[in-house]
This record gives structure tokens, sequence and C-alpha cells, in this order.
């Protein structure tokens, strides 16, 4: 194997064995660690005092420490090989007693000296912040005291007072059935559709009320449709209550079917399905009870049969015989006729006559619950049969029973 051999450049002498080269001629030979602590006492002696905040007149601006920066006899020693240390690349070489920029990074967490410590006080030419105020107390929960009130609650309107009602006004739907004009119901219908006029003048507001000195008329089309209801006249057998289904009976409306219809029927009004709609019982029958019970759409002909204010006339045969085998003594007919009471109210006068030994007629003006039944035991009579064969005008006649007829155009019950 071949050697390759270089020649030394001569008047160089090598470098000492364990130290790197110096860099540059004529450079300042190094201190040792001794003498640059010594000298850094010395100039820490020849420092004069400084006021806190002042700021050093030969420490560079920048600097954040009094520490002298690092000079070349601080480093580690170089390594044994003879290549110098690498230099970073677009900074040059740090020389000895030059200010550093770079803060080290072994002090980062070191504590500052005092001189180096921000002051206290504010600086003179810089005014201070406000302090922000401070939060009021919390308010106690459950407690009233205004104190704690952060801000006061404005005070709430009192209510607005509702509308004055003229002395002596009432609601135009009560007047249009205190005339005979129509229903509540029928007038609210009529009152929507803008059908009502008062002093000429059309009122379509619910809850209108009028003066009962003024005028109210309808309009012709709530006469047509009020032409078009009907009144069905129905003889009840026994078995069938006379409004809702109770205690699984049947109610008497589901009789008036075509199949039912009597076929003496004189008022000519075909059958048709609408004539079922709102087709309520006027007045009612006790279910062991038989006869005439009325069915109308006309408001203005239930008014008249249950109204408060209603004294159209009802008769009834009532078949009866004697408890206790006692005859119905004459007070006993006279208590029927005019002094009895129910459930505390007295009785309005009626007419109570026999027919036949077993047989009394009773007309009155008022329909109770269980009326009837309920005189007859007041005293000392058992009802076994009752039948209703008149309302007003109006007579049961022959229609059978379980079948209706309509109330004809001449049939009035007034």
């Amino acid at each position: 194997m071949a050697t390759l051999k270089l020649n030394k450049p001569a008047g160089k002498k090598p470098a000492a064995a364990g130290r790197a080269p110096l860099r540059g001629s004529g450079a300042k030979p190094r201190p040792t660690l001794a003498q640059a602590q010594a000298e850094r006492a010395e100039r820490e002696a020849q420092r004069p005092a400084r006021e806190p905040g002042e700021r050093s007149a030969d420490r560079p601006a920048g600097r954040t420490s009094d520490r002298p920066p690092a000079r070349s006899s601080d480093r580690p020693p170089a390594r044994s090989s003879d290549r110098p240390p690498a230099r970073p690349s677009g900074k040059p070489p740090a020389r000895p007693g030059a200010p550093s920029s770079a803060r080290p990074a072994d002090r980062r967490d070191a504590p500052r000296p005092p001189s180096a410590q921000r002051p206290a006080s504010p600086r003179p030419d810089r005014p201070a912040s406000p302090r922000p105020a401070p939060l009021p107390p919390a308010r106690p929960a459950g407690s009233t005291n205004t104190a704690f009130s952060a801000r006061p609650r404005p005070a709430s309107p009192p209510p607005a007072a509702g509308p004055a009602h003229a002395d002596g006004s009432l609601r135009l739907s009560k007047r249009m059935s205190e005339l005979g004009l129509a229903s509540r119901r029928e007038a609210d219908e009529w009152i929507a559709k803008g059908w009502v006029r008062v002093d000429g003048a059309v009122v379509a507001e619910l809850g209108a009320r009028v003066l009962p000195t003024q005028q109210v008329t309808i309009d012709k089309r709530a006469r047509s449709e009020q032409a078009q209801r009907v009144t069905v006249l129905l003889n009840k057998p026994v078995g069938y209550v006379s409004g809702q289904a109770e205690d699984g009976y049947e109610p008497a409306f589901v009789l008036v079917t075509p199949e039912n219809h009597w076929s003496d029927d004189a008022s000519g009004i075909r059958f048709q399905r609408e004539q079922l709609r709102h087709l309520v019982p006027a007045g009612r029958l006790d279910i062991d009870s038989v006869g005439l019970l009325v069915l109308t759409q006309d408001g203005r002909i239930a008014k008249q049969l249950i109204g408060e204010d209603s004294a159209i006339e009802k008769e009834y045969l009532v078949r009866v015989q004697a408890q206790e085998g006692q005859p119905l003594s004459p007070e006993g007919l006279r208590l029927l006729n005019h002094g009895l009471e129910l459930d505390g109210e007295p009785l309005k006068p009626a007419r109570v006559e026999w027919v036949n030994d077993d047989q009394l007629r009773f007309v009155l003006t008022e329909g109770k619950k269980r009326q009837i039944r309920r005189m007859c035991e007041a005293v000392g009579l058992k009802v076994t049969g009752l039948k209703r064969v008149r309302i007003g005008r109006v007579m049961l006649g022959d229609l059978p029973a379980g079948q209706w007829r309509y109330l004809g155009a001449d049939e009035h019950f007034v």
C-alpha cells in the first residue's frame, strides 16, 4: 500500500496538545478563571450606588442583568480534537468584553437580582391605570332588603279596566232570545256571519251589548236557514232515554229513521240526512214513561218548551194504584193540585183529576225530574204507567209508539 506524506510549511510551530489554536494574528491571550473573577469584583467595587429603577450608565440597552457577558475563558474546554467548535450561522463570533444580546439558557429560571427587578411604584412618565370599582356584595337567598338589589325594578302598570257597559244594556244574543228571534246558540252563529243588525248597522262582534230600546233585525239569509230547520214529534216507547245514552239504554234519537217515519204524516216535508244535525230533545220523559217527545233544530221552539219562563202546559195520563190498600183521599187530591213541595221548593199549581178508577189526568206547567211519580208517592199512590199526550196545542193523536212525524207549518205550541 502506498503512503501519502505531507510536508509541513516552514516557519510554523505545531499547536500545543490539548488546546485549540488561536484565531487571528495578534489575538489577546485569554485570562484564566481567577483573573476574570478578580476583574469582575474590581468593576463591582468601582460602580457607584444607584437608586431603585435607575438604569446603569455602563449597561447596554436590552441587558436585564449586571452579569458581564460570557468570555472565552468561561466556556468549557475544547474537545481533544484539533477542530475548532462550530460557529453559529449568520452570527459573528463573540469577542471578549462585547455585550451579548442572547440570554443564557441556564439562567431562564434563575431569580433576578434586586437591581434588575421592576420597581413597585409606577414609572413617573406613565400614568397609572385606574383600578376597577369593586362589585356589589351578593344578595343572600331569601333576603328582601333593597340594599342588595343591583337595579330597582320599575313598577308594573295597573291592569287595564274593562269596557264600561251602559246602564241597562245586555248581550245581543240574550236580547235576540228574549225577542224570540233565535236561541242564544243560533244568535251567536248569526252574529259571527254578519246576519244581525242593530239600528240598521251590522254587528259582527260576539259579546256585543245593546240597549232594550235599540232595534234588532236579522238578515233574510238567517230567516231562510231558520225555515229549513225541522221539529220532530216522536211517540217514545218504554226502554229509551230522552237525551244521551245511559245505563246501556239507547237515546230516543235513534228512532228517527226513514223506516219509522209515520205514513200518515201530512206535513209534506221530505226526509233528509241533514235534518238529523243538531236535533235535540226539548223536554224529557223517563225511561219507563211513554208518549209525546219533541226533538227540534229550532232554538226558538226549544226556548218555548224548556225555557226558564216557559208556561206551556203539558198533559199526562197516569195510571196509579193505592199503597197499602188505602184509596186517595180528598185531601190527597187537593195536595196534588197545590200544596206539595219537592227538594225544599213549593211546586207550581197543577190540575189533577180522576179519569177513571185507576187513572188520573195531570196538567203541569213545569217539569222537574220524576215530578209526577214523586208527587204521587207523597200522597200514598204508586205510578204503574205514565203517558204524555199533549204539549201546548200539539196533540200526540194517533201516532203509533216508536214512530215519528214532522211538526206541520200550521202547528204551534203556543
